[in-house]
């Protein structure tokens, strides 16, 4: 018989049967009775206690803005400007302003889902919800397979950020050839996986607020400058339009799924949620929305401005770059201090690098599940040590080895959209149960419909873009 400690649970393991000698600290006082709650669910809510996503549960409004802050602004922000060369400004505004609407309310409804009102049971992660929802193989089909590509592929487009930005720092800003690109992208990847070493999602609140202050602070810095050095000569506002009816339809849904992709973090929204304490008076929802009007209304001030003003500044020119860094880069290096262009490329790589366990968090947390719900113990300092270390550096050997090009990213993200714009809808129709024909009902299916229907076009003009353009075969050439 071993023995272990889960928070203040005192838990005894004998040969073929978990006793519980107290209830843990997480479950509310008068609800943990046995009555309320049947020894499975109570097992079940101790295994959750050894998991990082949920095991420290002392979190605030505060941390909850600090990771929604820090996992919902990235440098995708930065392509927003690029969709208006083809959407126009007008359009382009409207669209923004539908899309961030509309993940705002997908937020709000999962928010009411992380936590049953009548037997307070806390559904603190994604698929746990989608598997209340609808059938548990269904849900480990679809939503499983999309979190996980979600992690794991946003993880290795950070390691790729990361990597070539620091790269571009120091060879082209601070002229320093003395390491090759692979040697920084390893350099980026070890410090990546040192930052992951922390225990649980709660204690990387502060590595979370370090993120948020970067990625609001270089978002600003771009546009400030790029507005303040006024337009670039000849600069046009007209649409881009492509040649055939075909490739003008994949220009427009190009652009809506890059103002899509700008909002980002829906699959850690439970699982902050899960970090915040819940007891009779108030339920989990309330720090939790208080974290997330805060830090959405920052990403409001960021976005908009970002993409309003390099419109302005850059005009339709802006479409033969990667965005506003590289713009800043092409059309401003001279007018630009290097110190100005070395800061932003500071913050990009130090919010990549605060990014990273952030989003890695769900994978830690299933690889952590597979031995925790064989074993009924704790995973030992050194497996979870391992586990992290090894997707960090599968992370880079892909990153390193493979071709990853603008079509694949947007085809990767189109399979994905509807983790953010329908399913939270189906969910909520399936739980909630509204009354039929209500605005809410209406509301649900209007866009959880709309949502499905986007993602299948984006994926089908996705594979057409790859298939037109080509993949570029740069095996082990990484990004520079």
């Amino acid at each position: 018989m071993s023995e272990f400690e889960i928070g203040s649970a005192h838990v005894a393991i004998t040969p073929g049967r978990q006793l519980i000698s107290s209830i843990p600290s997480f479950i509310p006082g008068p609800l943990s009775s046995p009555e309320r709650y049947p020894l499975g669910l109570i097992n079940h809510r101790l295994q959750d206690g050894l998991l990082p996503i949920s095991e420290s549960r002392n979190g605030n409004k505060y941390y909850a803005a600090f990771h929604t802050l820090c996992s919902g602004i990235g440098v995708q922000a930065l392509l927003l400007p690029v969709a208006f060369t083809t959407l126009g400004p007008t359009w382009g505004v409207i669209s923004l302003c539908v899309a961030f609407l509309w993940q705002l309310f997908t937020i709000c409804l999962l928010l009411q889902l992380h936590e049953t009102s009548d037997t307070r049971i806390r559904y603190s992660r994604y698929i746990q919800v989608f598997n209340v929802a609808f059938d548990n193989k269904l849900g480990k089909m679809v939503v499983w397979l999309s979190i996980m590509f979600l992690s794991g592929s946003t993880c290795l487009a950070l390691i790729v950020i990361g990597g070539s930005t620091l790269t571009h720092f120091m060879h082209s800003i601070c002229n320093i050839r003395a390491l090759s690109t692979v040697e920084l992208y390893l350099i980026f990847t070890c410090a990546v996986v040192i930052v992951s070493q922390l225990p649980n999602l709660n204690s990387l609140a502060y590595v979370s607020f370090v993120g948020a202050i970067t990625a609001v602070g270089y978002c600003s810095f771009i546009w400030v400058v790029s507005v303040a050095t006024g337009p670039i000569p000849l600069v046009s506002y007209e649409p881009v339009r492509a040649g055939s009816q075909i490739e003008q339809m994949v220009s427009v849904v190009n652009a809506l799924g890059n103002i899509a992709f700008a909002f980002r973090g829906h699959n850690l929204i439970l699982e902050i949620q899960a970090t915040m304490p819940s007891d009779e008076k108030y339920f989990s929802q309330v720090p939790m929305w208080k974290g997330v009007v805060t830090a959405y209304s920052i990403i409001l001030f960021c976005i908009f401005p970002v993409a309003i003003g390099g419109y302005w500044a850059y005009g339709n020119k802006i479409a033969n770059v990667e965005g506003m860094l590289w713009a800043l880069h092409k059309f401003h290096s001279h007018d630009v201090s290097q110190f100005m262009l070395g800061l932003i490329s500071v913050f990009i790589v130090i919010n990549a690098l605060t990014s990273f366990p952030i989003y890695a968090m769900p994978t830690f947390d299933n690889m952590e599940s597979n031995y925790t719900s064989r074993t009924e113990r704790p995973c030992p300092w050194w497996l979870r040590v391992s586990f992290r270390a090894l997707f960090g550096f599968g992370c880079f050997v892909t990153a390193i080895a493979m071709p990853i090009s603008g079509g694949i990213v947007c085809l990767a993200g189109s399979m994905t959209l509807p983790v953010t714009l329908s399913y939270p809808c189906f969910m909520w129709l399936k739980i909630k149960k509204p009354r039929k024909y209500t605005t809410l009902w209406w509301l649900n299916w209007g866009l959880g419909l709309l949502g499905m229907g986007f993602s299948c076009l984006s994926v089908a003009f996705g594979i057409h873009l790859v298939i037109h353009t080509g993949i570029q075969a740069n095996f082990f050439k990484p990004r520079e």
